[in-house]
């Protein structure tokens, strides 16, 4: 199945990634060609990818954000949960994994694959159905950050008892759960932060569902001072990957 992936950064990481097979390249009549667009037309002329310059409106009938670009290509290469492990255990890292439990909104979902992606989770799980899964239109929300991500599609409950062996703490996202320590003060000595870490965010509107929520060894809140009960579902799981991120050592060189 061929779809077409918009917008210069996703464009330029899905062909930095090289895990889709790459049919060709749309460039809008007239667009200056450089900065990001040079890279692209760059590496698609040392890969002999075929290049076509069309009319604007042709690609405005494809996408309406494409910034002059489109790249018809495979779609999204889904992995395994094995491969998930395999990739921690090839950093020597402790697992670090985002379950996000039948999100629905595309742009939400970009948003978590591109903190997740910032932060070195190991990979994501989605649901087999009833979620949004990796369109176009998440990897332009996740601003190509999806192509570098080991994403699997799997039975969640099941997910969680194979990840369990592993040895992972399993934190779900859920309103009625306990508040995070933000310090990490009270939590020093047993920190679940730290160590190999599953986070699960559920959707939108529902939250996590009873099964997957029942799978999970706590249950954490961001604590809240403002009116609103909640924050957004893709602002809360980013902000709990980066307190995790930082937790786990990460950032700790940076200057």
């Amino acid at each position: 199945m061929r779809e077409f992936i918009y917008g210069r950064n996703p464009v330029y990481e899905t062909l930095r990634a090289k895990r889709r097979d790459i049919f060709r390249l749309l460039i809008a009549e007239g667009v200056h060609e450089n900065g990001r667009l040079a890279e692209i037309l760059y590496t698609t002329a040392q890969r002999k990818i075929p290049c076509e310059y069309t009319p604007r409106p042709r690609l405005d009938k494809i996408a309406s954000n494409h910034q002059g670009v489109i790249l018809e290509a495979s779609s999204y290469p889904y992995l395994e949960l094995q491969d998930i492990l395999d990739l921690a255990e090839e950093r020597g890292e402790p697992l670090f994994v985002l379950i996000l439990d039948t999100l629905q909104d595309p742009q939400n979902l970009g948003t978590l694959l591109r903190t997740a992606e910032a932060v070195g989770v190991h990979g994501i799980i989605i649901p087999l159905a009833h979620t949004a899964q990796v369109t176009p239109a998440v990897v332009n929300a996740s601003s190509g950050a999806s192509e570098h991500l080991a994403i699997a599609r799997a039975n969640l409950a099941q997910a969680i008892r194979e990840l369990k062996k592993a040895g992972v703490w399993v934190i779900g996202l859920d309103h009625n759960g306990q508040n995070l320590d933000l310090t990490g003060g009270e939590m020093q000595k047993s920190d679940p932060l730290k160590g190999p870490l599953v986070v699960v965010v559920g959707s939108e509107g529902e939250g996590i569902r009873p099964l997957v929520k029942k799978s999970c060894d706590l249950l954490l809140r961001l604590p809240m001072q403002g009116q609103v009960e909640s924050l957004n579902a893709a602002v809360a799981g980013s902000v709990v990957l980066y307190m995790a991120y930082l937790r786990r050592g990460g950032g700790s060189s940076a200057s």
